[in-house]
């Protein structure tokens, strides 16, 4: 299976991890979950495998603009259910090497996962 990289193309931080990508010659498929959506069965492996709550973005803007409503109680079935209407809330970059997964960039992170330096 190919490296994909899921995100959103006016990304400051999906810029720094395409950068460390092509300098290291790793290659990949770029997935713009913005552009092109992102379904329930990916949104659902990503959080059992780094947890809900790591793949949601608090942080962005599009999380902070929710109503208390919306924020509350949330829990692994909300949280998929906030990032299928709204894909900006989805951390940035996912990236998935076959059964292999990462969530949000650091270049140590990234160099560990492709025995690279």
């Amino acid at each position: 299976m190919a490296t994909t990289l899921y995100g959103i193309k006016n990304c400051d931080t999906m810029k720094k991890a395409w950068t460390w990508l092509d300098g290291h010659d790793v290659a990949y498929a770029f997935h713009d979950y913005k552009k092109a959506g992102i379904d329930r069965d990916h949104l659902s492996r990503w959080c059992d495998e780094a947890g809900w709550e790591k793949v949601l973005n608090r942080a962005g803007m599009t999380f902070r603009k929710l109503d208390d409503a919306e924020k509350h109680d949330l829990d692994r079935d909300k949280a998929i259910a906030l990032m299928l209407a709204k894909p900006s809330m989805i951390k940035r970059p996912v990236l998935e090497d076959g059964d292999r997964l990462i969530v949000g960039f650091k270049p140590d992170d990234y160099a560990a996962f492709f025995g690279k330096d």
